[in-house]
């Protein structure tokens, strides 16, 4: 059997508001700050929750699947920091080298900002020209593990 609705509009006829209380309340998309994402900008007061992940967006890969890298400077190796990480028991004494595994530290990359008077033995992952001529300049050894960036990197000999 078929049931005959009755239309609400229809019930709001002779009344000005149609159940949105005051006659101005719902009219128009101002009432709700604009259509869509609109009012999401930079106003203070026309923020709305839940949308900071959406804004500032970009490329294509999820953030999950994008690994930081953790990078350090050859500058990073002055006397004091050496001997506090030879203190730390993160680094090693071996001869005339201290050597260091940065990557058990956690770093990533080496590169070659600033200069270091010590001899040094750095294991790495991946290293900048820069930063292997700058350690073997003063009588060290940079080792790079992985040869994924071998254009950018130096294997170096001991």
């Amino acid at each position: 059997m078929v049931v005959y609705k009755r239309k609400k509009v229809n019930r709001y006829r002779g009344h000005s508001n149609h159940g949105g209380g005051a006659r101005k309340k719902r009219r128009g998309a101002g009432s709700r700050g604009g259509r869509g994402m609109a009012g999401t900008g930079k106003r203070a007061g026309q923020k709305k929750a839940g949308m900071a992940p959406v804004l500032g967006s970009h490329g294509f890969r999820p953030l999950r699947t994008v690994r930081p890298e953790r990078i350090i400077s050859v500058g990073y190796f002055t006397p004091e920091r050496v001997s506090k990480l030879l203190s730390e028991g993160k680094a090693t004494k071996e001869g005339q080298f201290v050597s260091i595994d940065l990557g058990k530290l956690g770093y990533t990359k080496l590169l070659g900002t600033g200069t270091t008077a010590q001899k040094l033995k750095l294991t790495v992952p991946t290293c900048s020209r820069g930063a292997a001529e700058k350690v073997k300049s003063t009588g060290g050894v940079v080792t790079a593990t992985e040869s994924a960036g071998m254009e950018t990197t130096e294997k170096a000999e001991e």
